[in-house]
């Protein structure tokens, strides 16, 4: 066994156990999770800020760094001090006017400007307001359930995707142009451990999702939203993937075994955090009732 595999293995067996124990810090509206998104968002920015400087003309790096941290940090203080989310979402609007702003304001030539502004307010939307939503979950009613729901949905995507690949993949390979070591069986294996977390977790918390009639969650609506989740996991993954080709980057940092940079570990969590909110606010609001 290669040391490759067994750091992939740490990382499932340890660091998303770690992760999932953080949930059940219920304190401040899990102010434990806030202040672990802040982190990885600050770490993540800094290296989405490295992929995309291989190919524009950035603005200043502490500028949108700090306007990143910025937005989760008003999200922590929303957990803290309860504060209305939506001073979130302003905050983001207000960081996007302060970049193109700046731009105005700062700039000495105006040829890279275009380069430089889009760069930033996407670096704002992806490790900013789109990483916002997983924290926004805890806000909501059995806040600790959705947050490892969720987080499993995710987790066992990836990890399943990896091991069915690993075992099954090694001849259907290249049918994603973003990622050709990508397998079919491993995208198979992503849909089975996002929909096999579902059913899980209808088992775990029957209690909660069957509670009263105005309640009752069929098991295939958590099947089925697995079913969601591990498409757009796998899409959040390939979307990375894609920045790092045109960036000609193979990882996006060295900091976690196995896994790459912070980026490489939370693609799809950036990308089915969002979908999942919506799913749990609009589509199926029973199971935070």
């Amino acid at each position: 066994m290669n040391k490759k595999v067994i750091s992939r293995l740490c990382v499932f067996f340890i660091g998303v156990p770690v992760v999932i124990a953080l949930t059940l810090f219920e304190q401040m509206n899990h102010a434990a999770i806030h202040a672990f998104v802040t982190i990885l968002a600050i770490l993540a920015a800094g290296e989405f800020y490295h992929i995309l400087g291989h190919n524009f003309k950035l603005q200043n790096k502490a500028l949108v760094i700090s306007l990143i941290a910025l937005i989760h940090l008003m999200m922590f203080s929303s957990a803290i001090f309860e504060f209305d989310t939506s001073y979130v979402d302003y905050t983001f609007i207000a960081s996007i006017l302060i970049c193109l702003s700046a731009e105005v304001l700062f700039a000495d030539s105006f040829e890279n400007s275009n380069s430089k502004m889009a760069s930033s307010v996407i670096m704002l939307t992806y490790t900013g307001f789109l990483f916002t939503f997983i924290t926004r979950l805890t806000f909501l009613n059995s806040s600790t359930q959705l947050l490892i729901m969720f987080l499993t949905m995710v987790f066992f995507c990836d990890s399943f995707a990896w091991f069915f690949g690993v075992l099954f993949g090694k001849n259907n390979k290249g049918l994603i142009k973003a990622s050709p070591n990508k397998s079919i069986a491993g995208f198979c294996g992503g849909i089975f451990g996002s929909v096999l977390s579902g059913v899980m977790c209808w088992y775990l918390w029957n209690d909660l999702f069957t509670g009263t009639s105005e309640k009752t969650v069929n098991i295939w609506v958590l099947a089925g939203l697995g079913f969601v989740m591990s498409f757009c996991s796998i899409l959040g993954d390939l979307v990375e993937s894609v920045f790092k080709r045109s960036a000609d980057c193979k990882d996006s940092g060295s900091i976690i075994p196995g896994r790459g940079g912070v980026l490489d570990s939370i693609d799809s969590i950036v990308f089915t955090a969002p979908v999942f909110y919506f799913a749990v606010t609009h589509i199926y609001p029973s199971l935070i009732k």
